[in-house]
């Protein structure tokens, strides 16, 4: 299986440094530039299908990647955003939600952990890597979800981890 894995276009809590997991947002105007820009980045890359998070925001960008190919899109809730709980809404830079995000196996309050996180995308990866052998997959997702799947694929230290954009 080839594998390309995008993350969505912007939306205004992104743009505004609020944490935003599974709160489910449309993309903003430049969100949208963005994703049609990686339509134009990948209009001749052969793709066999997509496979997106059923949040709005990736929807939305998978439909503009989308714009003009005829391609299969199936909704996967396994590459959802991380549910960060009682911090949906809060600054990026609050103090509870940077010391969650130290910890692999604590669940944020009312959310989940990075570990069973990552656990449900690691399920993922080896089930389409299964399913799709021979074909080209595109997954529209999120960042959380990006950092994940590329330590599926490399080994990486806690820092590398958190810093991947």
């Amino acid at each position: 299986m080839k594998l390309y894995v995008t993350r969505h276009g912007q939306t205004a809590w992104n743009r505004e440094n609020i944490v935003c997991g599974v709160t489910d947002l449309p993309l903003d105007e430049t969100g949208m530039e963005q994703a049609r820009e990686t339509a134009r980045k990948l209009k001749d890359t052969p793709i066999d299908r997509v496979i997106v998070s059923p949040l709005l925001r990736a929807r939305q960008t998978a439909a503009l990647i989308c714009e003009g190919r005829d391609l299969p899109v199936m909704i996967d809730p396994r590459i959802k955003e991380q549910n960060y709980g009682v911090y949906e809404g809060a600054s990026r830079f609050d103090e509870g939600f940077l010391n969650n995000k130290k910890s692999f196996a604590i669940h944020y309050p009312g959310g989940e952990s990075q570990m069973s996180t990552a656990a449900r995308v690691y399920a993922f990866l080896e089930d389409i890597a299964q399913k799709y052998p021979e074909e080209s997959v595109l997954l529209v997702c999120h960042g959380g979800i990006c950092r994940i799947i590329e330590s599926y694929f490399h080994d990486m230290t806690n820092e590398a981890f958190f810093q991947f954009n």
